[in-house]
């Protein structure tokens, strides 16, 4: 009888593991130290910029808007600048995907076209603490760190690397005749939480966002009574809206003889106040800091907000914003963060990313965001 040989097919799981990745040679570092570097300091330079020009910052406020409030602030100013640079007008961007085709282009049917160079995004890299590293980190983030109920230390960010995304003029459908790709902007995501995709119905104009009774409900979910009212009727005044907190009294009042397209961008002005935190502590309507910053802070989450939802509305003038950074760009980043942060979450919370499935920016936090990373 001859010999049989048996051979052993492989799993699999086995056939589709991915190779490990050579480890990067020092000059590979040191390109990459570099690159990091120089998007630190883009990012310084555009702070001063908007700390101490205020038409810096209405551009600044209207490319957010116009990108749907979707990244947070190192992101936001690094693909800007590359954006500049390249002389595009981006709409969409989206890393490759998955050899799958569950994620990214792919999961729509585009593929990036060959000799397209990515844009670089900032990406966390998250692990859990160690117990030889939890003083450190808190005297470096100035967080308290809190263990789960198995006691474990939480999972935070330790550092920040380059990842690459490309941009939807990048890419192309793998089959032309089949491309129905639709860039998930903030009113097609609306349209698909309340009618299911289909084209919205607004009546007789009434409400040309179709989010004003959302905005109404968040501000009530925040413990405050809202309700329209007369010009010069208490606390309001000549003013378009106002937001009380103290001596028992929580409330938002809009006046009741503006346009609709104005009572929509002052509730969200007023939800934006609360949302920023600008009546924590405070007694009636006096805000925490600078009054300047605070209306800056809450204008600018309104314009964002309305414009992604397809209402163009004046930021503000000159005026509004002149005084309030006074060149200090720890306060203007501050500024930005909160209005990224909070114009982003009202965006989220009226009009949902999950049917696109499109990742979220993730906010940094506190002490570890990229420009902090580079720095140390």
């Amino acid at each position: 009888m001859g010999q049989t040989t048996t051979r052993t097919r492989k799993s699999a799981k086995t056939r589709t593991r991915k190779r490990a990745r050579p480890a990067p040679t020092e000059e590979q570092l040191q390109a990459r130290r570099e690159a990091m570097q120089v998007a630190h300091e883009d990012m310084m330079a555009r702070l001063e910029r908007l700390a101490a020009d205020p038409v810096e910052w209405l551009e600044f406020i209207e490319t957010v808007a116009e990108w749907g409030a979707r990244y947070s602030l190192g992101n936001q100013i690094l693909l800007m600048t590359q954006a500049a640079e390249r002389g595009v007008e981006p709409r969409m961007f989206m890393a490759y995907g998955a050899h799958d085709g569950t994620s990214g282009w792919r999961k729509h049917k585009r593929t990036v076209m060959a000799g397209e160079t990515g844009f670089k995004i900032w990406a966390p890299v998250k692990r859990r603490l160690r117990e030889d590293e939890v003083t450190d980190y808190e005297q470096r983030t100035g967080r308290k760190i809190v263990r789960d109920a198995q006691n474990r230390l939480p999972v935070v960010v330790m550092r920040w690397k380059f990842e690459r995304t490309f941009e939807l003029s990048q890419t192309a459908p793998i089959v032309p005749w089949a491309d129905n790709y639709e860039v998930p902007t903030v009113q097609v995501r609306r349209q698909v939480k309340l009618h299911g995709g289909k084209q919205a119905v607004l009546l007789d104009g009434d409400d040309p966002t179709g989010i004003y009774d959302d905005v109404v409900a968040m501000i009530r979910a925040e413990g405050y009574d809202y309700a329209l009212a007369e010009p010069g009727s208490d606390y309001l005044g000549t003013a378009n809206g106002v937001t009380v907190a103290g001596a028992g009294t929580r409330l938002v009042r809009v006046r009741d003889d503006v346009s609709h397209a104005q009572r929509i961008k002052t509730a969200i002005h007023e939800l934006a106040h609360i949302r920023c935190g600008h009546l924590d502590q405070v007694s009636f309507v006096a805000p925490v800091q600078h009054r300047g910053r605070g209306e800056t802070e809450a204008e600018s989450v309104a314009h964002i907000v309305c414009k992604a939802f397809g209402l163009d509305s004046e930021p503000y003038t000159d005026a509004y914003v002149m005084g309030w950074a006074d060149g200090d760009m720890d306060v203007v980043r501050a500024a930005a963060t909160t209005v990224l942060r909070v114009a982003r979450d009202i965006v989220d919370e009226l009009a949902p990313i999950a049917p696109f499935d499109g990742k979220r920016d993730p906010q940094p936090e506190a002490g570890t965001t990229p420009a902090e990373q580079v720095a140390a």
